[in-house]
């Protein structure tokens, strides 16, 4: 599993610990993932992804999961993501029948 946001794209930075005497080693910054859980309204269940602080407030903001999910381009969704979309306009389109 990569160590990466599905929302924001966050991902790993790498960078160098200054000592005082100004040596320099690499270190890896690390995004702030959290595994939670997102209710679906249209699937009535809970999603578990793995998402940056910002992500999760970036899809409250939006409304919730499938008020994101809707919103968001494909292009700029990965696989997982993109069934899950379908997953939710396909139990929309059968609710609203």
């Amino acid at each position: 599993m990569s160590r990466r946001c599905i929302v924001t794209g966050k991902g790993v930075l790498v960078g160098h610990n200054v000592s005082h005497a100004n040596n320099k080693t690499k270190r890896r910054f690390l995004p702030n993932l959290q595994v939670t859980s997102l209710l679906s309204d249209a699937l009535r269940q809970s999603i578990r992804m793995r998402l940056s602080s910002r992500g999760i407030k970036t899809v409250e903001h939006a409304g919730g999961l499938d008020a994101w999910l809707l919103k968001t381009p494909d292009a700029k969704l990965d696989i997982e993501t993109k069934r899950l979309k379908k997953r939710v306009k396909k139990a929309l389109e059968k609710r609203a029948a």
